[in-house]
């Protein structure tokens, strides 16, 4: 099959405006797939942004990338990749990911796994959350911290499903739930949860599946309440979503957040601390911190 690679030069800031949903690349169809890089580390703020598309892209998508990346002025390279596989190739560089009891890796990389490490195969592809970013990266390691089992857990946003997947393996008596307001997202959850050998449904080892749009979902908030809750998404949401979140949250609850730069931490923390969530712990990865946050 005939695919079309899109590639802008950006900045870091920009590069992480692709790291969650982007709204305005969300009507088209079929969607794009967009992945973000760093080509050097001696030069941390020039980032890549790679978008891939089935069919010619459109010049409205051109458009709509090119708006939320100033710096490239509408510069950008158009190549046609006949008949090789880009989902291979975007993996080529992904290398396995340690974070405590978890090794995430891709299916090239399975052979790899520790002896006694929980494995989550997480292939590139439409959703975000591989393992490579360090917000998710973040929310491992502090899941691995925990120093309790959780019962009833929540993964808010859930992209590949992988910090559910990481829930139910560390804690096989769980019951999780996973939700996101993009259907590919929960498309590219059920196919995860099926290459990780865990089952779909509502019992305890088991992953439920939702789309929602956040918890004002009756279906998702009858879910609840949660003794664990697990949102890595961007901080704009996570201080709108505060009120309803910490609602879900059972008394004595944790709250692992991430999605959010060092700087907006404060702001996130306070948001939940008026709704009777305090702060317990900050994991942080580069300019990525990962709140951790108890209910009272």
């Amino acid at each position: 099959m005939t695919t079309w690679k899109l590639t802008f030069a950006c900045t870091r800031a920009e590069a992480d405006l692709f790291t969650g949903d982007v709204p305005e690349l969300a009507d088209f169809d079929p969607p794009p797939v967009v992945m973000t890089s760093e080509p050097d580390e001696s030069k941390p703020d020039d980032w890549q942004l790679d978008v891939y598309t089935e069919e010619h892209p459109p010049q409205a998508l051109i458009e709509a990338v090119s708006a939320l990346m100033p710096s490239a002025k509408g510069a950008h390279t158009l190549v046609e990749l006949a008949d090789e596989d880009w989902v291979t190739m975007s993996q080529a560089g992904l290398d396995p990911v340690d974070a405590g009891r978890f090794f995430v890796h891709t299916a090239a990389d399975a052979e790899k796994l520790p002896p006694g490490r929980l494995g989550l195969q997480i292939e590139a592809g439409l959703a975000f959350g591989t393992g490579q970013h360090a917000t998710t990266t973040g929310c491992l390691l502090t899941l691995d911290a925990l120093d309790f089992a959780p019962k009833n857990a929540l993964d808010l946003g859930t992209g590949t499903a992988i910090l559910a997947l990481a829930i139910v393996k560390a804690w096989p008596e769980a019951v999780v739930t996973a939700s996101d307001i993009d259907p590919v997202a929960i498309k590219v959850s059920r196919e995860n949860t099926e290459v990780n050998m865990v089952n779909i449904g509502e019992a305890a080892g088991e992953i439920a599946l939702y789309v929602a749009d956040g918890l004002e979902d009756a279906a998702l908030a009858a879910r609840g309440p949660f003794d664990l809750v697990v949102a890595n998404i961007l901080a704009g949401p996570l201080i709108e979503m505060a009120p309803s979140i910490a609602a879900a949250l059972a008394p004595g609850g944790t709250l692992v957040l991430a999605g959010l730069l060092a700087g907006q931490a404060e702001a996130v923390e306070a948001a939940y601390r008026d709704c009777g969530v305090a702060p317990a712990s900050r994991t942080v990865i580069g300019e990525w911190p990962t709140l951790r946050l108890l209910k009272a």
